[in-house]
Order: C-alpha cells, then sequence, then structure tokens
C-alpha cells in the first residue's frame, strides 16, 4: 500500500504532518478545517479528496479545544498569500510550508511533542537564569563582612616599621618606642649595604643608645665615593609603634665643630626642605637612602630667593635597592649643577618618580661655624605653625616657600609665653610664587622662645634658622601632635617647646631610662596663642641621655613642639632643634563596606 490514511501515524514520513527528517509535510496553515490540500498548494471544496487518498472531514475541530478561531486565522493567511502571487493558485514552496505548518490538517490536531519541546527549551532557559541569579546572591550574601569585621575598621595597631638614619658613622644613635610599657617586640639596626645587624632593646619604654665609631657602617671601614654609611632600622611587634630612632653628633672643635641632630626618617616619596642656600653655607649635602628591595628614582627641584631654579639637572638620579647616596648641593648634576650657587636661601623639593626613600640634608655654615640638620617640613598648607624658635641671643630668621604659580598672601602671629601678636611691619605678607622670602625675627622675638603661626591664601610650606655663638639650628612648620609624640636623645640642658595655637591644652612629658625607670611625669598647661617653655630634669639613671614622651591630655586643644638640645656656655654654646612629629601606635584602617562591586562590574 503506498499511501496511508491523514490520521494515521505508523507511517514516519507522514505522522505528525512531518517527513522522515521530522520537518512538516507540503501543508499549509492557509488551510482551514474541511478543506483537503491540492497538489500544488491549492485547496479544494469541503469533501474533496487529497491526492494520496487522505481525507479530511468537514467541520472537524482542532486538537486542544481550537475551532473556528483556527480556521479563520488559516483563511486569513492563505487569502494574504493570494494577494501577494495576485490570486489563483499560490505555490508556495515546501520551506516556506514547513516553516508555516504547525497543524496537522489530516490528524486535526496540534504537534503536541514540538510544541513541549519548545516550551521545555523556554522554561529551562528561564530556570538557568534563576539558578545563576540565586547563585550570585548567595555568594554575596555569604562572603558579606561580618558586624564584628564592619566594627574593626577605624584602627589598628603598628606592628611593623622601617627607618633610615642617612649617617650615623661618629654619632650617637638612639630609641624609644611610645607602645604601651612592657609591650614586647624587637628592634635591629644594620648597615644598609649590609653588615652585622645591632638589637635596639625588645621591651617598650625603655631607653636604648649606643655610640657609633667612624667608619663603622661603610664598607671595609671606608666609604667608597657617593656612600653615605647609613643605617637601616627595623621593628617588628608592638615594639615598633610609635618608634623614635635619633642620630645626634657632637663636635666641640676643628671644622665642623657644632651639635647636630637629626630624627632617623620614614621612607617616603614627597619632602621638602628649607635653608641656606650655597651663598650662605660651604657645604649642603642630600642623604637618600632606599631601604627597599627595589630600586628608586628621585627627581629634585628647587627654589631661591630669585624665584624658581629651572634646570633639567637633578632628574632621575637613581638609588639601587639596599643602599645610600649622597648628593652636594651645586657641585654636581645631580645636586642641580651650578645654577643654585647663586642662591643665598633655598627650598629643596625631593620627588620620588619610582620606590620610595628617606631622605636627609646636612647644612655645613662654615670652618667652626656650625653644622646641623634641615629638619623634613610639613607637606605645602594654608594654615601653618613653625614651633621650636629657640630663646636668645642670635640671628633668626623665617623661610616662607610658595611652591604653586600664584603669589600668596601671608598673615602671620607670634606666640610667646606673654601671648600671641602680629609684628609690626610683618603682619602682611605678600610672597611671590615659586620663591623662598625671607624675613627676619629678631626685632620681633627680643631673645624670647616663640612658635610662628601663618595663614595664606595659597599653599606655603615654611622653615627657620637660628644662629647663637658659633652654632646654627634649624627647624619647620610641624602638624599637630595628635596622640603624642616621642624623642629619643636627650640629655642635660634639654628644653621643651610647647605650643597651643587656638586652644589651651594640656600636655604630659614623661622621662624613660635604659633601664627602664621613668622620671616624675610633668603635667604643664598651655594658654591658647603662648609658647611655654618646660625645662627637663634628667631622670635617675639618666645621666648618660634618656628619652621623652610628650602626650597632650584629655580635653586639650591642638599642641605643636620643639626640643631644644644645648651644650655648653657663652661662645662656646652649641645648641639643635629638633621639631616633635606625632608617633602613633595605632594605624588607621580602611573601612569595611557592605558592597556588590567585587562581584558584579
Amino acid at each position: 500500500m503506498n499511501a496511508a490514511t491523514g490520521g494515521d501515524e505508523s507511517d514516519p514520513a507522514g505522522a505528525a504532518g512531518e517527513d522522515a527528517t521530522g520537518e512538516p509535510t507540503g501543508e499549509s496553515t492557509g488551510q482551514a478545517a474541511g478543506e483537503t490540500a491540492r497538489p500544488g498548494g491549492g485547496t479544494q471544496p469541503n469533501g474533496g479528496t487529497q491526492p494520496n487518498g487522505g481525507t479530511q472531514p468537514n467541520g472537524e475541530t482542532q486538537p486542544n479545544g481550537e475551532t473556528a478561531d483556527r480556521t479563520g486565522e488559516a483563511q486569513a493567511a492563505g487569502a494574504e498569500e493570494n494577494d501577494e502571487t495576485g490570486g489563483g493558485r499560490t505555490r508556495a514552496s515546501g520551506r516556506s510550508r514547513r516553516a508555516a505548518a504547525r497543524v496537522r490538517t489530516g490528524g486535526g490536531r496540534l504537534d503536541l511533542d514540538r510544541v513541549i519541546r519548545i516550551a521545555g527549551y523556554r522554561y529551562a532557559t528561564a530556570l538557568l537564569v534563576l539558578l545563576a541569579l540565586l547563585a550570585l546572591y548567595g555568594v554575596a550574601e555569604f562572603s558579606r563582612p561580618s558586624d564584628l569585621a564592619r566594627a574593626q575598621g577605624g584602627n589598628a595597631p603598628v606592628t611593623s616599621a622601617v627607618l633610615g638614619c642617612p649617617a650615623p658613622a661618629g654619632a650617637r644613635l638612639s630609641a624609644l618606642s611610645a607602645a604601651r610599657p612592657g609591650s614586647a617586640g624587637r628592634v635591629d639596626l644594620a648597615p644598609t649595604r649590609g653588615g652585622a645587624a645591632i638589637n635596639a632593646g625588645t621591651v617598650a619604654g625603655t631607653a636604648w643608645t649606643q655610640d657609633l665609631r667612624a667608619g663603622a657602617a661603610t664598607s671595609g671601614g671606608r666609604a667608597r665615593r657617593g656612600e653615605t654609611g647609613s643605617y637601616t632600622v627595623r621593628a617588628n611587634g608592638p615594639l615598633a609603634g610609635g618608634l623614635e630612632v635619633e642620630q645626634t653628633s657632637a663636635v666641640t672643635k676643628g671644622a665642623d665643630r657644632g651639635l647636630a641632630g637629626v630624627r632617623c626618617a620614614d621612607p617616603g616619596t614627597d619632602m621638602w626642605f628649607l635653608g641656606p642656600g650655597p651663598v650662605d653655607a660651604d657645604d649642603i649635602e642630600l642623604y637618600l637612602t632606599n631601604v627597599d628591595d627595589q630600586p628608586a628614582a628621585v627627581d629634585m627641584l628647587a627654589m631661591s630667593g630669585e624665584g624658581p631654579l629651572d634646570t633639567t639637572d637633578g632628574r632621575g638620579t637613581s638609588v639601587p635597592p639596599h643602599s645610600d647616596l649622597s648628593v652636594r648641593i651645586g657641585k654636581t648634576t645631580e645636586g642641580l649643577g651650578d645654577i643654585v650657587n647663586t642662591a643665598r636661601v633655598l627650598a629643596l623639593h625631593v620627588r620620588v618618580t619610582t620606590g620610595r626613600v628617606a631622605a636627609a640634608v646636612r647644612v655645613r655654615v662654615g670652618d667652626r661655624k656650625g653644622v646641623d640638620w634641615l629638619p623634613v617640613a610639613a607637606p605645602p598648607a594654608t594654615e601653618v605653625v613653625v614651633p621650636g624658635i629657640p630663646g636668645g641671643s642670635g640671628r633668626r630668621q623665617l623661610l616662607v616657600a610658595v611652591p604653586g604659580d600664584a603669589d600668596a598672601r601671608v598673615r602671620m602671629w607670634v606666640m610667646t609665653p606673654a601671648g600671641s601678636f602680629a609684628p609690626e611691619g610683618r603682619d602682611t605678607l605678600d610672597a611671590p610664587a615659586q620663591t623662598v622670602t625671607p624675613i627676619d625675627l629678631e626685632r620681633a622675638l627680643s631673645g624670647k622662645p616663640a612658635a610662628i603661626r601663618l595663614s595664606s591664601d595659597r599653599p606655603i610650606t615654611v622653615g627657620f634658622t637660628a644662629q647663637q655663638g658659633a652654632d646654627v639650628a634649624y627647624g619647620s612648620a610641624t602638624l599637630p601632635l595628635g596622640p603624642g609624640g616621642v624623642v629619643a636623645d636627650n640629655r642635660s640642658g634639654t628644653t621643651v617647646l610647647l605650643t597651643a595655637p587656638a586652644k589651651a591644652a594640656t600636655v604630659r612629658v614623661a622621662a624613660a631610662t635604659g633601664q627602664g625607670g621613668a622620671g616624675t611625669p610633668q603635667d604643664v598647661k598651655v594658654a591658647a596663642g603662648r609658647t611655654l617653655e618646660v625645662q627637663v630634669p634628667v631622670p635617675s639613671g639618666g645621666q648618660d641621655g634618656f628619652g621623652l614622651i610628650i602626650t597632650p591630655l584629655p580635653g586639650s586643644g591642638p599642641v605643636h613642639a620643639a626640643r631644644v638640645l644645648s651644650m655648653g656656655k657663652g661662645g662656646g654654646r652649641l645648641f639643635t632643634v629638633l621639631p616633635i612629629v606625632s608617633a602613633p601606635v595605632l594605624a588607621p584602617r580602611p573601612p569595611v563596606g557592605d558592597s556588590m562591586t567585587s562581584l558584579i562590574p
């Protein structure tokens, strides 16, 4: 038998309106119930037979309850097809009919298997999308920071520190930590270029000192050209919190006569130094120490009293890992070349473009005229406080540098033990851009210890020079002490200058010795807008040196401080000034927030 009835599904080629490949046969959606297909795709009147012998009953309802509505749709589709071909017979290809046909005319029902497959694909896709979203938000929920983690955001104890000491050979190294007394840890000092380490103590609250002989930090006892013999300090554990290490040298005769002190510096990338230029100093030397495993590249820029010193010299100076370098200002191309030699006052800007370095600047004024280090100045700002200008005779000069491209208008107040006032004729200053402006202070201070407060419409950075007898000292603007400050090297003749620029302050000054002992703490009050000079007695066991911890008490206003250390009397008096910076035992921790940004771009 070569033909089957329209409702017989035993023949694979004719079942459900599909051929042997599963594609629909030559049936059209234009066929209505009760019509039979012609060989060319046309329709016959009701009751006609198809060429293959199949019959289609008149008026048979469609499967799934569909009736004349489906018929009307099919007729409309057929009419549209006739319109496109000019009416009459339509010769739609088997491909177009297969794309349109979804109804088995002979069987009078939908292709349920195909409908189920299509619906299954759609619901499966939706299910997969839903599962993906549930997994994404589930991971976010389980990875959400806990309330404890959010509560811990804020501050964390400092447990690691690294510092660079520029050239301690022939000087004394002193160390003291402001961590809670009894806290354990370890502090080691070692030559940066390699060598035996020195243990500087394991208990907080205990001062440590050691004198280093000349050549001890150099390679084989002799320094090669450009080497400084620097030391690197590394601390671990709670002892690293509030760690202060200083280097102090006292030379009582010879060309380098003077008392010089400097803080072993944190490595950084942007530092300012203000002091005399080559016209007023025989030798200015920049010391760079790279304490890291990566090389560092340093650019140096400078300003003088006449304006910026524009030169390509001093750019891209390389400092290899775990090494040091000395750069003589005005003597080498790395030191800005000859263009600096006409400067009477100088602002050096050390900018690190790769890595980081610890930097320090040593100034030798002249033969037996004094030697000291320039401290790192506070970054440029519009509100600045310069503490620690010592009392006594001799020249006092303020140095105001304007790094920007616009001139600055600066107002100035002097704060002494007697009160705060604007110096006559100097209460307002017009400072040119990219220039260092010197201001003589002897007349305003009249030999009194003081601090200077400045307010500017442009960021400025400030320092000062002080001369007395045959020695010099340098100071700089500082930030408020915050939780407190530490001075590691103190001896007989130590004075602390405390300044409260805006609000009255109460400060505790406590001494610490090498045996862990402590003197009687002094609680001192500083009136608003004044500077207080505090004489520090030598505690028991501190004859060879002791440390100081300076702590603002609760309710205190902002405090700026400096230590003045002196030796000798009269014309033979030597002195040095050390601005005191904040020595935090806690480091800020970034806040933790509940965010999907790590999972959803």
